[in-house]
C-alpha cells in the first residue's frame, strides 16, 4: 500500500470517528482496501438520510477509481445507484489524488439535488441503465467459485435480487458440491456484485450464526467475446452430472473457460 492511501486510510479513520461510523471490511495486497463509511446527507424534504457508503480502493488507487457501493434504507434502488454514478463521474475529476473524504463531503452537500432530478423522484423503483447489449458497451463476465451453502434458500433468494438489482444476467448453477456463479453485465456492476458479495451477512456459519462469504473466488473474468451467448435473464440452474454442466458452458460459447476453471473443481 503506497504512503498516500496510508495517510489517507488513517485520517479518515480520525475524521469518521463516531460509533460505527468507520469499518474496514477487508485489506490485501493483492485486492486492496474495502471499507465503509456511515455518514448522512440532507436529503428533498430537509431531512438528514442515512447512507452506508462502501469503498473498494485496488491497489493502484488513486491512479484509478475506487469501487462505490451505496445503500440506504431511505432510499430505493434506483437512487442509490443513481448517488453511485454521481460519485464515480465526481471522482474522475479527482483522479492521481486521494479523494474518499471529498467524495463524501460532495454527497453531503449534493444529496438533495441528485434525488431532485425526475429520473432518481421518489416514487421511481425503475433502474435507468444502458439497454445496448452489443460486443462494444462494456459487457463482461466473470466466473465465481463458491465453497458452500448453509442457508441454501435465503442465500439463493439473496442472489438473485443482487442479480435483479444491478441488471446482470448469467446463472447460478449447483451441480453436486460445486456452486458457481456465471454473472454478465457491465463491469462495473459485476463489481458492486462482488462487494456486496463480500460485505454483506448473506449465509450463516456452523452455529447457525449470520456471517459473511469468506469462501469465494473469481475463477475468470473478461470482456465479453464474440463467441459468446448473450444471457437474457439471471437464472437457477441444478445439473445431475458433469456432462450436463458442460454442455451449458458449451452452449454459451465457454467450452474453454470449462474445461480451463471447471474440471479442476471435481473431485
Amino acid at each position: 500500500m503506497e504512503e498516500p492511501v496510508r495517510e489517507e486510510l488513517s485520517a479518515l479513520a480520525a475524521i469518521f470517528c463516531g460509533p460505527h461510523e468507520w469499518e474496514v471490511l477487508s485489506r490485501s495486497e493483492t485486492d486492496g482496501t474495502v471499507f465503509r463509511i456511515h455518514t448522512k446527507a440532507e436529503g428533498l424534504t430537509d431531512v438528514d438520510i442515512p447512507l452506508k457508503l462502501v469503498f473498494h480502493l485496488p491497489v493502484n488507487y488513486p491512479l484509478c477509481l475506487p469501487g462505490i457501493s451505496v445503500n440506504s434504507e431511505y432510499l430505493t434502488r434506483a437512487q442509490c445507484v443513481a448517488v453511485k454514478e454521481k460519485l464515480l463521474e465526481q471522482a474522475e475529476n479527482l483522479l492521481s489524488e486521494p479523494m474518499v473524504h471529498e467524495l463524501v463531503l460532495w454527497i453531503q452537500q449534493n444529496l438533495r439535488y441528485i434525488l431532485n432530478q425526475p429520473e432518481t423522484g421518489s416514487g421511481s423503483e425503475k433502474c435507468t441503465f444502458p439497454t445496448s447489449t452489443t460486443v462494444d458497451d462494456g459487457l463482461w463476465i466473470t466466473l465465481l467459485h463458491l465453497d458452500h451453502m448453509r442457508a441454501k434458500t435465503k442465500y439463493v433468494k439473496t442472489v438473485e435480487k443482487w442479480a435483479s438489482d444491478l441488471r446482470l444476467t448469467g446463472r447460478l448453477m449447483f451441480m453436486g458440491k460445486i456452486i458457481l456463479i456465471l454473472l454478465q453485465g457491465d463491469k462495473s456492476n459485476i463489481k458492486e456484485y462482488l462487494i456486496l458479495q463480500k460485505t454483506s451477512k448473506v449465509d450463516v456459519d456452523s452455529s447457525g450464526k449470520k456471517c459473511k462469504e469468506k469462501m469465494i473466488s473469481v475463477l475468470f473474468e473478461t470482456k465479453v467475446q464474440t463467441e459468446h451467448k448473450r444471457f437474457l435473464a439471471f437464472e437457477v440452474k441444478e445439473y445431475s452430472s458433469l456432462d450436463e454442466l458442460q454442455k451449458e458452458f458449451e452452449t454459451a460459447g465457454l467450452k474453454k473457460l470449462f474445461s480451463e476453471f471447471v474440471l479442476g473443481l471435481v473431485k
